[in-house]
C-alpha cells in the first residue's frame, strides 16, 4: 500500500511544514467537486444536500497553487464525481498536466467507471464495498454490490483498485471479514475506515459503539492478511474510551475542498479557513490564520478518528517510534498516549493485543 519512498517523502515534506509553516505543501488534497450522488447512504447524507459543483475552471485554478506539487495526490470524489457535468473534461486534464490523481466512485454506472479508467488513466481506483448484498442495499439504499465486482473484475489489471470498507453502525466485522475476502479473490487493496461524524456530509447517527471487553478479539483475523489496516482498527478502542491521545499533525499536509469552495480545518469540524471563490488556495492554506488554527487543533484536538486524518499520525509516530525513543519524541512532539498507560509504546502495545 505505501513505499518506502512515500514514507521518506512525507517525512520530509513534515520537517519542511514545520519549519516553513507559511511555505507549507500539500501531500494530499481531496476535491468534493461535487455534491450530487446516486446512492442513498445511511452513513452519508451527502445525497440530501443541494446540487452544487466546483466548475473546472475553479480546480484548474486550484492546480496552479505553489502548495501543490507533482507529488501531491488529488483525489476526484463527491458525492459521485462522475455525476460532476465536466467530469470528463476535469479528468481529461488531470490526465494531460497531473497524472498523480485518483478517482473515488461508488461504481453505481459500471461502464462508466471502465471507460473512465481506460480513457482517463488514473493512478489509483478507489471503490466503495461495505459488505456482501444483503447489507450494501441496507447501508447505502440500492443494489450496488454486483456493480463494484463487476468494475474490480475489468480493470483490475489496468489500474491499481482498493476496496473502501467503513465499519459503522449498520455493518459488522463480518462485513469486514467479506469485504477483506473480496480483495483477497481479485487479488486486490482493501482499506477500511470507521464511521464518524463528518461536518460537510450531515452525518446524524452515534459513533460506532465498541465492546471494551471482546472487541479486539471480534476484530476478523484475516485482516492481518491486508496492509495498513489492524492497527487502524484496534486502535478505535483504545481512541473511543478515551485512552489515546495523539495530536492532529495530518492537518499541516493533507487539506479538502468542498463543492462550494470552502476549504475546512479538516475533514472533522465546521473550522473554515476561506474559500476558493474569494482567496486563492496558497493564500488560505498558508495565511497566519490557518498556522494560528492548524497549531491550535494540533495541540487541543483529539475529536476524531478518521482514517484521513489519523492514520497520518498513526503512522507519523510509529515510525519515529522505531528509530527514538518515546521520550525523546515528545520533547519536539509534545506528549501523546497510545493506551492509558502514558509510557507504553506502540511496539509494546501491539505484542500486548497479540499476545
Amino acid at each position: 500500500m505505501y513505499k518506502t519512498k512515500d514514507y521518506i517523502r512525507n517525512g520530509v515534506m513534515y520537517l519542511n511544514n514545520m519549519l516553513r509553516p507559511r511555505h507549507k505543501m500539500l501531500s494530499t488534497l481531496m476535491l468534493y467537486s461535487t455534491t450530487k450522488c446516486q446512492s442513498r447512504c445511511k452513513h452519508c447524507s451527502i445525497w440530501q444536500k443541494p446540487v452544487e459543483h466546483l466548475s473546472f475552471k475553479d480546480i484548474r485554478e486550484i492546480m496552479r497553487s505553489k502548495c501543490i506539487s507533482q507529488h501531491t495526490v488529488v483525489g476526484l470524489e463527491g458525492g459521485e464525481f462522475l455525476l460532476h457535468p465536466e467530469a470528463d473534461v476535469i479528468m481529461e486534464w488531470f490526465k494531460e498536466n497531473h497524472p498523480n490523481y485518483t478517482l473515488l466512485s461508488n461504481c453505481l454506472n459500471p461502464q462508466k467507471v471502465i471507460d473512465a479508467v481506460r480513457k482517463f488513466h488514473p493512478a489509483h481506483l478507489y471503490v466503495s464495498l461495505d459488505g456482501d448484498k444483503e447489507t450494501y442495499k441496507s447501508m447505502r439504499g440500492c443494489n450496488g454490490h454486483d456493480k463494484v465486482i463487476e468494475v474490480v473484475k475489468a480493470v483490475r489489471d489496468e489500474v491499481p483498485i482498493s476496496l473502501m470498507f467503513c465499519l459503522s453502525p449498520w455493518n459488522s466485522f463480518s462485513d469486514m471479514r467479506y469485504v477483506i475476502e473480496v480483495a483477497k479473490e481479485y487479488d486486490i487493496d482493501v482499506r477500511i475506515g470507521i464511521y464518524g461524524t463528518m461536518d460537510f456530509f450531515d452525518t446524524t447517527a452515534d459513533l460506532l459503539s465498541v465492546d471494551f471487553e471482546n472487541y479486539i478479539q471480534n476484530i476478523p483475523q484475516n485482516i492481518h492478511d491486508t496492509e495498513e489496516n489492524f492497527d487502524f482498527v484496534a486502535l478505535y478502542e483504545e481512541w473511543r474510551n478515551g485512552n489515546l491521545r495523539l495530536r492532529c499533525q495530518s492537518i499541516f499536509s493533507e487539506l479538502v475542498i468542498h463543492s462550494n469552495g470552502d476549504v475546512p480545518l479538516c475533514q472533522n469540524l465546521d473550522v473554515k479557513l476561506g474559500n476558493i471563490h474569494t482567496h486563492s488556495l496558497d493564500d488560505i492554506f498558508n495565511s497566519r490564520f490557518a498556522h494560528k488554527e492548524q497549531c491550535r487543533y494540533s495541540k487541543e484536538c483529539n475529536a476524531c478518528w478518521i482514517n484521513f486524518h489519523r492514520k497520518y499520525d498513526l503512522i507519523l509516530l510509529r515510525n519515529l517510534e522505531r528509530f527514538l525513543p518515546k521520550k525523546l519524541i515528545q520533547v519536539v512532539y509534545g506528549k501523546y498516549q497510545w493506551t492509558n498507560n502514558v509510557n507504553e509504546t506502540y511496539r509494546q502495545y501491539i505484542n500486548r493485543i497479540y499476545s
